[in-house]
């Protein structure tokens, strides 16, 4: 950078000194005023503003002026003077009472529910979220009350949130009375605030550069004990090895014959010579369900495979915080009674190696949701010892088990292409007519129009086929391979009702975009030159920054112009439900993304992402009058942050400097960087620096 990062920003400042005439200290004051009205006419939502109510010492001084500066005089009906300052002090005498009665009544109405009906506010799930939209309004109007005071650094959360998870609390699932697998299901609260920086570690370690880090990670860094590391489970859990500070993922081991030789016998399975031949076969993107730690994933990743990581909430040992930590996509889900937040037809492979779900329960409905995700001509590879029907020939309910599993199959038009060992191997029908040919009532529906969306935020699972009505039913080995697919021609951006002008556009906007982040950032940050004061020079392939989260993908310009100039980065690319849902156009293209609704906190562990990057998002949500404010987003984005990682926001100028004042409450580094290109918009380029916590 051609400057030095500075810490923060000051916060509002109120400056004033006892021997100024109160006429100056008026004229200051309008100025503010009118400065504040500008200011916040470019706010559309009063959550993303910060007002400032200055609340009096109605008591004077010896000079008649008070603590903070502002002078008081005795009033007197005479003067115009004295008229103007008897009207300002009813305007904030007014004031005062209308936020000491909203408190009052506010206060009594929390009273009233809690004593009246405290037996059924925790059994309730819509009164539980009408609690807490209460606590969240009276927080608001804290906020307003206080002012700049609230511009005060926020402390650390507790030891125990270290690696707490919002939305996914199964004890508290359970009192709620969720139960049958509901209790793993995320179930977020809406308005209660984490007013808290969540601590690392008192051991954390900044992760090994790739490709390093995607092999060997820092114990510290994560939640579990040896005997979690030798605990058995899935096939890829097995492939680690715990040293004294790290944990060692290799690709064989006396169990299991290695991810390398299994993921060939997958591909011999399906009619390929081996995994390198899966693009040339319309994989690009695999659902990894159950994923362990991810060395499935790890080990395709090199072969331009994207493989994303599903797996239920863990307490200590999770498969998700592991296979993020190494780098890799992963995310927390569970679909036990809700749809994944993906739309239809977003996968070319689904994968489950002993992930732990029984497909013969609930009528098959899981299997169904896979049906659901998975593209025309796709796969679904399974690895279980229920496959392995030679070996339970006496044992009448794996048999059984087993003969649903497969009939289930065939009624969903899948072909069973083959079965070693532990593994079995479907393809999913790419003609619609198989469903029209299947015996009346052998199989499930296929879904109404009206159940066959593409926005799938956590709704129920459904018992019908879906996708079968949508535009993109493309069998995967008629798309366009991989990397061509990104470059979407003006008959498939059709599909999206996109115009091919607007698509360009968006490209090059982001290729230019990024070049200059690499020019202002290159010093710092990125595969460039990693360096940190007191390292030593890096080998090659200097790659610091392994993976992005795109809060606000859009078309997922943002990714293809990454992978354009050759960085080897993943981004999560998140698609706003308050925004328009390009989310489908985004996995066609060969990418990862999910759907997310930014007032809730993200499904995934702290200390997960190198960088969080946002075009937009602040427009976006105030747009919307969200019930959520940019300080409870910016504390999510510091959670999902590492040490030492780095946030773009981009966005009007107005709203620039509203994050900016709110900054320095999170301790972050930041600065303001002008467009040249746009003056009507700023980036704000922040890092969050690396507090070590002291052992006791």
């Amino acid at each position: 950078m051609s400057r030095a990062m500075h810490r923060g920003v000051s916060g509002l400042r109120i400056s004033g000194n006892s021997n100024d005439s109160w006429d100056s200290q008026m004229k200051v004051k309008t100025e503010k005023e009118d400065s504040e009205k500008n200011r916040s006419s470019d706010h559309t939502s009063l959550s993303f503003k910060f007002p400032c109510v200055f609340f009096p010492d109605i008591s004077s001084s010896k000079h008649g002026i008070s603590e903070n500066g502002f002078s008081y005089d005795t009033f007197s009906a005479g003067s115009p003077r004295s008229r103007h300052k008897l009207t300002m002090f009813v305007l904030k005498l007014s004031l005062i009472l209308i936020v000491v009665l909203a408190l009052a009544g506010s206060f009594w109405w929390t009273i009233s529910i809690t004593t009246s009906s405290r037996g059924q506010i925790f059994h309730s799930h819509g009164y539980r979220r009408l609690y807490e939209q209460l606590v969240t309004d009276l927080w608001d109007i804290g906020e307003l009350s206080l002012g700049p005071a609230r511009l005060k650094e926020l402390e650390f959360c507790p030891l125990e949130y270290e690696n707490h998870v919002p939305c996914f609390n199964v004890s508290e699932n359970l009192a709620l009375g969720y139960s049958n697998g509901e209790e793993y299901d995320r179930h977020c609260g809406h308005g209660l605030k984490q007013n808290c920086l969540v601590p690392p570690p008192v051991n954390y370690r900044i992760p090994l550069r790739w490709p390093t880090g995607r092999d060997i990670i820092w114990v510290a860094n994560v939640k579990i004990t040896a005997q979690e590391v030798l605990s058995s489970g899935s096939l890829t859990k097995r492939m680690m090895m715990l040293e004294e500070e790290q944990i060692s993922f290799r690709s064989a081991s006396p169990m299991f014959d290695g991810v390398e030789d299994y993921s060939h016998q997958i591909a011999e399975m399906i009619g390929l010579r081996n995994e390198s031949n899966f693009i040339q076969a319309g994989v690009r993107t695999i659902l990894d369900i159950g994923c362990g730690y991810g060395s499935f994933g790890a080990h395709l990743f090199s072969k331009e495979i994207l493989t994303m990581c599903l797996a239920n909430y863990e307490a200590s040992g999770s498969q998700v915080q592991l296979t993020l930590e190494r780098g890799l996509p992963a995310m927390i889900g569970s679909f036990t009674s809700k749809q994944m937040p993906y739309p239809s037809l977003s996968f070319d492979m689904v994968h489950c190696a002993r992930c732990g779900i029984d497909w013969d329960q609930k009528d098959g409905i899981l299997l169904i949701e896979v049906d659901r995700v998975l593209r025309p001509g796709g796969y679904f590879v399974w690895t279980s010892p229920l496959t392995n029907a030679q070996r339970f020939l006496n044992n009448k309910d794996m048999q059984k088990r087993w003969n649903f599993v497969r009939n289930f199959a065939e009624n969903l038009c899948w072909d069973m292409l083959s079965q070693q060992d532990e593994t079995a191997v479907w393809k999913k029908t790419s003609k619609k007519s198989c469903y029209a040919s299947r015996k009346p009532g052998s199989g499930p529906s296929i879904c109404s129009k009206r159940h066959d969306g593409e926005s799938p935020y956590y709704r129920p699972l459904e018992a019908c086929i879906g996708g079968t009505q949508s535009g993109r039913w493309i069998p995967i080995r008629a798309r366009t391979t991989w990397p061509y697919r990104a470059k979407l021609n003006s008959s498939e951006l059709q599909l999206y009702d996109l115009h091919s002008e607007e698509f360009v556009e968006d490209t090059q906007n982001w290729n230019l975009a990024i070049r200059n982040y690499w020019s202002l950032l290159s010093p710092l940050i990125f595969s460039d030159h990693p360096k940190r004061p007191g390292d030593e020079d890096p080998s090659p392939p200097f790659n610091m920054l392994r993976n992005v989260l795109d809060m606000n993908a859009h078309f997922g310009g943002f990714n293809s112009a990454l992978l354009e100039v050759g960085k080897s980065v993943w981004v999560m690319n998140v698609v706003p439900t308050s925004g328009h849902n390009y989310l489908p156009m985004i996995l066609d293209r060969g990418f990862v993304g999910v759907l997310h609704d930014w007032c809730e906190q993200f499904p995934t562990y702290p200390r997960t992402y190198d960088m969080v990057h946002a075009a937009g998002l602040l427009s976006l949500e105030t747009s919307q009058q969200r019930r959520c404010s940019m300080i409870n987003l910016f504390t999510e984005i510091d959670r999902l942050l590492r040490p030492e990682g780095w946030v773009i926001l981009r966005d009007t100028v107005s709203l620039i400097d509203s994050a900016r004042m709110l900054i320095t409450r999170l301790k972050w580094d930041a600065r303001v960087v002008e467009i040249e290109s746009n003056s009507n918009e700023r980036l704000l380029v922040c890092q969050k620096p690396f507090f070590k916590r002291q052992t006791n």
